[in-house]
């Protein structure tokens, strides 16, 4: 009994400190960790790079896996970068397992584990920002060797009981067939998926292998056969995580888990030819260090394997777990919402794709065409741009707080400006407004013309917002649309051109609006017009001047070129 309440105990002690090290951690990279991730993933290569080093300095694939959900719902990554990032992370965290065979198997640490503990503790408490930080990543870190130091006294009672003859045999010899030897091998994977299913941690879970291993319990090529178990099992916390979860969660945790599966299959496959190898080395080299290496080496080469791979296998992910909902709002994830910077971002493209669908859908209406247009694949009306601009409304009142920078509430401000404008245009294209008025003159054609120009201008640039654009210097290519895509096409116009003629429409119709009302109530009263007609003339002419103004402060405020106006 002592012997398994030293062993659980040293468990939920390392559990413990992995915890508070990871959340001190966290708290001390502070904003740094999006920022990171967020300019590190340019490619899938350099992604997997960068999300194996946050994650070796976190602690924490989690942490690394849920601020790259973020990233990717908030359309600030492709899906494909993000899973780069989460390749890396599989890599990252295998580096605890270096830890352990380093360091917690060999010595007993209690004696340079307390003080870090008080230490840590008393920093914690008594400090505050990233200084507080740093004192509950030294608790936890001090909680960690703590814990391996009781899990090692476990392991050494437990293996005065337990012997590698107890265990199935993973390894054919003479005297045993390669059947019997996976059937070993499998069971073997199984009980090691048990064990990090219960612990929820594959951390935890290959610290007790390996300071199974090092006390004796089990032998070399087993332990291999339970760190592959254990590396699957990490897969179920996430498949766990990502019930109700969003979409861009659900595909992450689906991607997660084939991943898993695929070097769990890799890594069987190639058992009866790598672990041999592995048992020889060990006359050696340390048999612990070989089963940090295997571990490491089994995800590297699972990463290897896919990362060439990446574009068909998130095709893949995608047919499985298709798309759902209006295309407009599949930025708003409610796991963004933790942090301000990423959350008004994906506001930012969710408002950008509405302002796309009802500028083309006005400047449809002013062609006599259709009201509807096609974003992509998926119908989108004006209804649902209205009602996509509500959504973000609600989703910017739940942000965690405001923006923890200037640069990020100066984004806020322009995005909430930009909010506000393009509610009013969707407010005004719901409602009963004539764009067409039969046999209208010259002036009626031209201001037409220059609310559809503005409209234009207006969806390249929301377009170019939601591309993302690519960064020219000081313009971004916005790419422009073609036939009834709204988001489709790649015609280059730098932001500025595109401000300037957007606002050269607005200031021609402000201009030609008191001209154009002077003349066509003069019209009525000299009896060319009648005074319905003057009316609707005078109303039709207003409403695209409203219309092109609201489009041009969205558009302008999207890309931060709205200066300050007495209209917003």
């Amino acid at each position: 009994m002592s012997v398994a309440i030293s062993a659980l105990g040293g468990v939920g002690l390392f559990l413990l400190g992995m915890t508070v090290m990871t959340e001190g951690l966290k708290a001390l990279a502070g904003s740094a960790l999006r920022a990171v991730l967020g300019k590190a993933a340019a490619t899938p290569l350099h992604g997997s790079f960068w999300g194996a080093i946050v994650t070796l300095l976190v602690q924490s694939s989690s942490a690394t896996t849920m601020t790259t959900i973020g990233l990717v719902s908030a359309g600030l990554l492709t899906f494909q970068q993000g899973l780069g990032l989460v390749f890396g992370a599989n890599v990252g965290t295998t580096g605890t397992g270096w830890l352990v065979a380093l360091i917690g198997v060999r010595v007993s640490l209690t004696a340079a584990a307390l003080p870090m503990i008080f230490v840590g503790a008393l920093t914690k408490l008594i400090a505050s920002g990233r200084v507080s930080g740093a004192g509950a990543a030294l608790a936890g870190f001090g909680l960690v060797l703590f814990g391996l130091t009781t899990l090692q006294q476990g392991m050494g009672g437990l293996a005065e009981r337990l012997h590698p003859a107890d265990l199935p045999a993973v390894l054919a010899g003479a005297d045993m067939w390669w059947w019997s030897a996976l059937f070993g091998v499998l069971a073997l994977v199984v009980v090691g998926l048990a064990m990090t299913t219960l612990m929820q941690s594959s951390t935890a879970a290959i610290a007790v292998t390996l300071s199974g291993y090092f006390a004796g319990a089990f032998g070399l090529d087993q332990a291999c056969a339970l760190i592959i178990g254990q590396n699957i099992g990490t897969a179920t916390s996430s498949a766990l995580a990502a019930i109700g979860a969003s979409i861009t969660a659900k595909r992450l945790a689906i991607a997660y888990v084939l991943f898993k599966l695929i070097a769990a299959l890799i890594a069987i496959v190639l058992f009866p030819f790598v672990v041999p190898s592995l048992v020889h080395a060990s006359n050696t080299v340390d048999g612990v260090t070989l089963l940090a290496a295997y571990h490491t080496a089994y995800n590297v080469v699972g990463v290897a394997v896919l990362l060439p791979l990446i574009n068909p296998f998130a095709r893949l992910v995608e047919r499985i777990l298709p798309e759902r909902g209006s295309p407009l709002t599949r930025c708003l994830d409610p796991s963004a919402l933790a942090t301000p910077i990423v959350a008004v971002e994906a506001a930012r493209r969710t408002i950008a794709r509405a302002l796309a669908t009802l500028c083309c859908s006005i400047e449809t209406a002013l062609a006599g065409r259709a009201t509807a247009i096609r974003l992509g694949k998926d119908a989108v009306s004006v209804p649902e741009a209205a009602d996509a601009l509500r959504r973000t409304q609600t989703f910017l009142s739940d942000v965690a707080g405001p923006p923890d920078s200037e640069d990020g509430q100066q984004r806020l401000t322009s995005t909430l400006h930009a909010l506000d404008h393009a509610s009013r245009l969707a407010e005004m294209a719901n409602g009963d407004i004539s764009l067409n008025v039969p046999g209208g003159g010259p002036e009626d054609i031209r201001a037409t013309e220059l609310c559809a120009e503005a409209m234009r201008s207006a969806a390249a640039i929301a377009r170019g917002v939601v591309a993302p654009a690519r960064d020219t210097g000081s313009s971004l290519v916005i790419p422009a649309s073609q036939g009834a895509d709204a988001l489709a096409g790649p015609r280059a116009i730098p932001a500025d051109e595109a401000i300037a003629e957007l606002k050269r429409c607005v200031t021609q119709l402000d201009a030609m609006l008191p001209i154009h009302r002077s003349a066509t109530l003069g019209a009525a009263a000299n009896g060319t017009l009648t005074a319905d007609a003057a009316l609707v003339r005078v109303e039709m002419v207003r409403s695209l001047d409203a219309l092109s103004h609201h489009a041009w402060r969205s558009a302008a405020h999207l890309v931060g070129r709205g200066e300050r106006t007495t209209t917003g």
